[in-house]
């Protein structure tokens, strides 16, 4: 933590020297003592402070200064610290002007030169005034503060990538914060600048995109050696268990994230039915607990980072990012996982990131306090997000075109939403109409059965129908099931283009892809079971099968 400042204005460079010697001696172990010769450079360094996050206990200043009186400058000083004590110091010709300081800039106190002994004249007011600032005083937020629009797709996004790559932030709403619009108007910020990234030193990234938010905080984003023996694609379960195995048996391992680790288990708010974890753990607490664990090992980490395409040759795996980049590698194992689909309704995609959220986006909780949210779908996700969103939204409708949940949710969170009196099931129905004008403001839900049609105001809307596999990118052929996951083991031999593309004299080991070498772990997977504990049982199979593969090679 940063200690605050006691700030000293005097023209008398003497004076100065001395109130700086005696101040300092005194309260140098718990404060920072900064001086400045004139009131002109001292409201210029004050902006640079608040630029910065920095905190003023007090101000002590000089009356008499040739191109601002101490009281002026209290004054002007008061607008940017409001909180902090202030002190007039005088000669006894000035002691009118600041008994009428008192009333004009709330003035704490004045002091008559010369103040020693300090011991007797000094310390003890200052104390005093020292005593009531600190009794009052909450330490602000220390860390990157991001100001943006509450309801911008764009500031969800950097919301999103933050949250994901565990960077503590402070969010400011432009709409809703003083301290937003200060910081705004401190840094010159105009609506094309959000949203905008405030370090603590004061450097500013002005709606910057996540890959220079990485740069900026000294996040790899490229690959260091040219050839890896395995490059896993996708940081979420599955591909943090197979970098956690491949680095620990000593493989040269490097994992590739396009946006933020954890996958769709990431943005959990509570996981209970994970083995060992008998009260449950967060998805983030998962992911940064398998980083930590992964890069101990020896795991090279790039992210934002995104895999364009895979080519063979000979029996090497060349992998091109979409910076151009290629990297080369003896064996893959592709991790990729599984998105939302997109919700089939009129005008939802007008309201994408500005109220409409595919998945749980626990960074928008917050700002759906008070108010009506809903959730579309059964699953288990849609489950632990109704169930954390309760604890902020007046109430949580969850949308499903069934009567009940018991064929797609597990029975602990159909038996914690029956209790939980905010939540509400809203069954045989559809959201058909988004309704706003720059945001979401209301919903047209549809009843499956009578087809009638009911307007209902809604703050935000959250939804997981079902997923889609994460293979569009893929440009080398690779056998997929009809829905577009990737066909491994025994499952490719029963496909019509097996003889044609697999020429091993042995089959495909069991997560293996048609393409020798190329394994594929976790819901990407055709068969896959959409549960954490598999996804990260066959990221640490894919492992052994690598090794396998090696070893033939």
């Amino acid at each position: 933590m940063r200690q605050p400042i006691i700030f000293l204005i005097d023209d008398d460079a003497q004076v100065l020297s001395a109130i700086r010697r005696d101040v300092r001696k005194h309260y140098k172990d718990k404060y920072r003592i900064m001086a400045a010769d004139s009131a002109r450079e001292a409201l210029d360094a004050l902006t640079e402070l608040r630029k910065q996050n920095e905190v003023v206990a007090l101000f002590l200043s000089d009356q008499r200064m040739p191109e601002m009186l101490g009281v002026d400058f209290l004054r002007e000083a008061k607008v940017m610290y409001p909180d902090a004590k202030r002190v007039l110091l005088t000669a006894y010709s000035d002691i009118d002007a600041a008994i009428r300081a008192i009333n004009d800039v709330q003035l704490d106190y004045y002091l008559s030169k010369p103040w020693d002994p300090p011991e007797e004249k000094l310390y003890p007011v200052l104390d005093d005034l020292i005593e009531a600032w600190e009794a009052g005083y909450t330490p602000d937020f220390e860390g990157i503060r991001m100001v943006g629009y509450q309801w911008s797709p764009r500031s969800h996004q950097l919301k999103d990538y933050m949250a994901g790559n565990l960077i503590p932030f402070q969010w400011l709403d432009v709409m809703g914060s003083d301290r937003a619009r200060e910081l705004s108007s401190l840094h010159q910020l105009s609506e094309a600048d959000y949203p905008a990234l405030l370090f603590e030193d004061g450097r500013l990234l002005r709606n910057p995109e996540p890959s220079q938010v990485a740069a900026h905080l000294g996040r790899q984003t490229e690959a260091i050696e040219t050839m890896y023996d395995v490059v896993i694609i996708g940081a979420g379960p599955a591909g943090l268990a197979a970098a956690v195995y491949g680095a620990s048996e000593g493989l040269k391992t490097l994992l590739i994230e396009r946006h933020a680790p954890g996958g769709q288990a990431g943005t959990s708010s509570k996981i209970e039915n994970y083995l060992g974890f008998p009260a449950g753990l967060s998805g983030a607490d998962l992911t940064r607990r398998a980083i930590t664990q992964a890069t101990r090992f020896g795991t090279e980490f790039i992210s934002p980072a995104e895999v364009m395409d895979i080519r063979i040759q000979d029996s090497y795996k060349i992998l091109t990012l979409s910076t151009g980049k290629e990297i080369n590698a003896r064996s893959i194992v592709i991790a990729t996982g599984v998105e939302y689909r997109k919700l089939e309704a009129e005008s939802l995609d007008r309201f994408s990131g500005a109220g409409v959220y595919y998945g749980a986006a626990n960074t928008e909780a917050r700002a759906c306090m008070d108010k009506d949210v809903y959730i579309v779908g059964g699953g288990n996700s849609a489950g632990q997000a109704a169930m954390h969103l309760s604890a902020f939204a007046r109430n949580v409708h969850i949308v499903i075109r069934k009567e009940g949940l018991e064929a797609t949710m597990s029975q602990y969170l159909i038996e914690q939403i029956k209790v939980t009196p905010n939540i509400i099931l809203v069954p045989f129905t559809q959201v058909v109409h988004a309704l706003g004008n720059e945001t979401l403001e209301c919903l047209v839900l549809e009843d499956i059965n009578t087809k009638m049609r009911n307007t209902v105001p809604a703050g935000a809307l959250f939804v997981f129908i079902g997923a889609k596999p994460c293979t569009d990118w893929l440009k080398l052929e690779l056998l997929k099931s009809k829905e577009g996951y990737l066909l491994t083991g025994r499952d490719i031999s029963a496909h019509g283009d097996y003889k044609r593309i697999w020429k091993k004299e042995r089959d495909p080991y069991l997560l293996e892809t048609c393409q020798p070498g190329i394994f594929a772990a976790g819901d990407v997977r055709a068969g896959a079971m959409n549960r954490v504990a598999s996804a990260v049982g066959e990221g640490s199979m894919s492992i052994s099968f690598v090794h396998r593969y090696l070893s033939e090679e």
